[in-house]
């Protein structure tokens, strides 16, 4: 039996599951999110808090499977209720000579060095906002009550101009470390 799937659930106040047909539905005030759930896995909501078990009855998943179902399924609707009662919020940072980066909405402006720029349309559900100060680096944060849509989305931004280890150069998420390389010419004395 898995760790984590053991652990049940506290429900906070203003958030409401409701579970149909292995489906959960979980509403709050940042939003509602969905998730189905395999069959050998029971939810159920006891105490105003949601507890999952291994149906061993069910036979068409192997044992292992079902362990591992388990924590995934305990740890993905954990994530779906502290995301629509707290929400989620992530921060990047451009780093570069003439990284600029703009919205409009949910369309998204960045000029990265190449030659033409590139434009992001992001999900309803997504919240982005920017900043570029002068003699500061420009800063995007997005917030979101999907844990996964906003992870998704953060490393498609990433994939524009992945951060290099020579000139630390790119776009990093704040507060992270770059593991820096001399270059070829400190090794060639």
């Amino acid at each position: 039996m898995s760790r984590i799937g053991k652990l049940p659930i506290n429900i906070p106040a203003g958030v409401t599951v409701n579970i149909e047909d292995n489906v959960v539905t979980v509403k709050g005030p940042k939003g509602e999110l969905t998730q189905a759930v395999n069959p050998s896995i029971n939810v159920t909501i006891e105490d105003g808090s949601i507890h999952f078990a291994i149906d061993e009855k069910n036979d068409q998943v192997e044992q292992k499977q079902k362990q591992a179902f388990h924590g995934l399924y305990r740890a993905l609707i954990n994530n779906m209720v502290v995301g629509v009662s707290e929400g989620y919020k992530k921060e990047l940072e451009l780093v570069g000579v003439g990284y600029r980066v703009s919205n409009q909405g949910n369309l998204m402006e960045f000029t990265l060095g190449y030659t033409h720029s590139i434009f992001l349309q992001l999900p309803p559900e997504i919240k982005v906002e920017t900043k570029t100060e002068r003699n500061k680096n420009p800063y995007i944060c997005l917030e979101s009550c999907d844990k996964q849509l906003l992870g998704l989305v953060c490393a498609k931004i990433r994939s524009f101009r992945k951060p290099e280890p020579y000139k630390g150069k790119g776009i990093l998420y704040i507060g992270e470390k770059i593991r820096r390389k001399s270059g070829k010419a400190a090794g060639a004395k």
